[in-house]
């Protein structure tokens, strides 16, 4: 078995399933928001939906870091490095997009209760989608040194 398949499929797996546990997080904290508007007579933001998709971007990021392994590897790179940065690399991505998540149910509560400070929750949750980007862009720089 090649090393580098691993590091591949954990790049992308464990980046998938941060993107999983954060929108289900923002998710849930949305529905429960819109819930109270509901309740109090308030009008629902549908921007909610936002916070609640906010961390499936970093799934993207783990199939194209999946994709740059697979590149470094077939240039000579070596697979015990392209398994480590699959697996860190991956690992990172994907707690990027759980604490993203953890952020937009945050700000989906935030707003539900106030009405107020959108721009301040988006940037908050694009703060917690830097750290995949820096993941994402550094990885590639290792792979290619």
């Amino acid at each position: 078995m090649n090393l580098a398949f691993i590091g591949m499929a954990a790049a992308l797996g464990l980046s998938a399933a941060g993107s999983a546990f954060g929108a289900g997080f923002g998710g849930m904290s949305s529905v429960g928001a819109w819930k109270k508007c509901y309740a109090s007579g308030k009008p629902a933001p549908f921007i909610m939906i936002a916070f609640t998709g906010a961390p499936l971007t970093q799934t993207i990021y783990g199939f194209l870091l999946m994709n740059f392994i697979k590149s470094a590897v077939d240039g000579g790179a070596d697979p015990g490095l392209a398994l480590g940065v699959g697996i860190f690399g991956g690992l990172a991505i994907g707690l990027s997009a759980f604490f993203q998540g953890k952020c937009a149910a945050a700000a989906a509560d935030a707003l539900g209760a106030t009405g107020k400070g959108t721009a301040n929750y988006f940037i908050v949750i694009g703060i917690a989608e830097t750290v995949a980007l820096f993941t994402l862009v550094f990885s590639l720089l290792l792979l290619n040194s």
